[in-house]
């Protein structure tokens, strides 16, 4: 089976690879970093007979030795009939060394503490892969967001963008709030359905539950207002390259309340642009 899409990923320490790689798998790509060249074989045959349709891999061009060499790996493909695409970024000596001084990592060829000589041995190490390469990009004036933007519009499918993946999370303050919550709300003002008896056993799924909620004066002015800073803040994240956020939505139990919210929120966000929406009851498991 022949690859949709076959991208290996190049270029200089510093100009964007890490990101690039993780802005390829928010396109659904199959992605591997900083792969040995000498394996580069049979990860893509791995990846023939599992179906992948669309790869991506970024390789070590510091290896040698027994790990391999690049130039032999792209020449193995070639040999094979594998068709692929070498995408090289690149960024300028201030860039990169404006970036290490803010990561304060260790620049891959520096060995003797000089960080522009290892960028000058870089550069020369990989100029016959910049020449190979089929598209080059400097990303000196790149953020995440537009270097995400660039991925998706040059190797996405016809109208394909990274969505935002939504998720929604009810649950309970007193088991604790989900640790992966970007935003979070306490729908705890609203009145308890879980004392009124005939409610006590059902959950904010619950028509009747539903009709409970809907009859308290707070609770439609507040889901307006919740409505909106969600529309408000959801381009922002978007446009900042952001690949998933979570809301959660906590009660005391995680039960009724924080249920019909969060269940509420799902609804207003289905078809909203650029986003896909999911929703999780996660303390009904208590119940």
């Amino acid at each position: 089976m022949s690859f949709q899409r076959f991208v290996i990923v190049t270029g200089l320490s510093g100009a964007g690879k890490s990101q690039a790689m993780k802005s390829f798998e928010d396109l659904g790509f199959h992605c591997l970093d900083n792969l040995p060249p000498r394996l580069t074989g049979s990860i893509v045959t791995l990846c023939e007979e599992g179906g992948v349709r669309r790869l991506a891999l970024s390789l070590d061009v510091r290896s040698h030795g027994p790990f391999g060499e690049a130039h032999d790996a792209l020449a193995q493909l070639t040999e094979r009939g594998i068709a692929f695409e070498v995408l090289f970024l690149d960024a300028s000596d201030a860039t990169i060394v404006r970036r290490y001084s803010e990561t304060r990592r260790r620049h891959p060829f520096e060995t003797a503490g000089v960080l522009m000589n290892a960028i000058a041995a870089e550069r020369a190490a990989l100029s016959d892969l910049r020449e190979r390469a089929n598209r080059i990009w400097d990303t000196s004036g790149m953020t995440h967001a537009a270097l995400k933007a660039r991925i998706a519009s040059s190797y996405g499918e016809d109208g394909e963008v990274p969505r935002l993946a939504t998720r929604i999370v009810a649950f309970g303050f007193k088991f604790g709030i989900p640790l992966d919550a970007d935003l979070v709300f306490d729908v705890r003002f609203l009145p308890n359905p879980n004392y009124v008896a005939e409610l006590h056993d059902l959950t904010g799924s619950d028509a009747p539950v539903a009709r409970y909620m809907e009859q308290i004066p707070a609770t439609k002015p507040f889901l307006e207002r919740l409505y909106a800073l969600i529309d408000f803040l959801i381009p922002f994240y978007i446009d900042e390259g952001k690949a998933r956020l979570t809301i959660a939505i906590g009660c005391t139990g995680g039960r009724h309340r924080s249920v019909y919210v969060a269940e509420r929120i799902l609804a207003h966000l289905q078809g909203f642009s650029g986003i896909s929406a999911s929703l999780e009851r996660r303390d009904l498991v208590h119940a």
